[in-house]
């Protein structure tokens, strides 16, 4: 008789999130820092219609978005039309969108300033307010993850609401440079809680705890979910956390390859993946206020390669 046959284990694959493997990181941590972007407008692709992309078109997205996690186009439409970013998404392989309680029945939020009692007046999304950094749906459970994301301007404000963005991937960069340590405890499936949401009901929402940085079993790809608020979240209560998030804090607050700032103009947006960002405050003009529609996305966009670091 043949020798008996021993299955072997699947190989995994090299991860540059892998802490323990230093030389794959290194590679991918190079070209990272290589196509980091000086300026925002290095993301800006200039398109005739988001809603109908040219094939040219769509490669320079989806060439940022490969790099960069994210993309900004620029467009003369200026159409009051919530189907741009459906149909902008869709292009880009973002199609399950994320129906949140905020968003409108179609699964469009309308982000605009709003006193109403519909739920939206008072968050600091619909308010004039600075919003400080943070990923969408930080206090989504796992399998609501929001992994692409559209931002589309129909009229800025008169003055500020500049939004901030940090290509997720760089912030980890940032961390594991400064400690391992650091991701090593980001990484931790109680390192972020977000305490329940109570309504008139009861409870709206539950207590939701996860790490911060987390690499999705189906894609190999990292997935962060944060906010830099100091009410309404409980960090893990140990040494290793607490320096962490201290780190990321500075990192946010400093001058970090690819920290760059974008004051969306009528017709431009952003399209991506769920990168860091946050908003400057703003001052209105009660004539023609703010207005931008924003579709939230389980999806990540469909890219057509692998990252050229391989």
């Amino acid at each position: 008789m043949g020798a008996a046959f021993i299955p072997r284990a699947p190989q995994r694959l090299a991860s540059p999130f892998d802490l323990d493997d230093a030389a794959t990181y290194r590679r991918w941590r190079d070209w990272k820092l290589a196509h980091a972007p000086a300026s925002a407008e290095a993301l800006v692709v200039d398109v005739a219609d988001p809603r109908a992309l040219s094939h040219a078109e769509r490669d320079a997205l989806l060439q940022r978005i490969a790099q960069c996690n994210t993309a900004l186009y620029r467009s003369a439409v200026v159409a009051e039309d919530k189907e741009l970013p459906r149909a902008l998404g869709a292009q880009l392989g973002l199609r399950r969108l994320d129906a949140n309680w905020l968003a409108d029945d179609d699964g469009i939020s309308q982000i605009r300033v709003s006193a109403a009692s519909d739920g939206r007046g008072g968050f600091i999304p619909y308010t004039d307010r600075p919003i400080r950094w943070h990923t969408d749906g930080y206090y989504h459970p796992a399998e609501r993850r929001i992994r692409g994301m559209v931002l589309h301007c129909v009229r800025p404000a008169r003055g500020g609401g500049v939004n901030g963005l940090l290509d997720h991937e760089l912030a980890y960069i940032a961390l594991r440079e400064a400690s391992p340590e650091h991701v090593h405890a980001l990484m931790q499936p109680d390192a972020m809680t977000i305490p329940a949401r109570a309504d008139d009901d009861g409870v709206a929402r539950a207590a939701q705890s996860g790490p911060v940085f987390s690499v999705d079993p189906h894609d190999g790809q990292l997935h962060m979910r944060y906010t830099a608020r100091t009410r309404s979240i409980e960090w893990k209560a140990d040494a290793a956390t607490r320096a962490a998030v201290a780190c990321l804090e500075c990192v946010l607050g400093g001058a970090v390859p690819g920290l760059l700032h974008a004051q969306l103009q009528a017709g431009m947006g952003l399209v991506g993946h769920n990168v860091l960002h946050d908003r400057s405050a703003f001052e209105d003009d009660p004539a023609q206020p703010r207005l931008l529609y924003r579709a939230r996305f389980l999806d990540r966009v469909a890219l057509a390669a692998p990252a050229s670091w391989r």
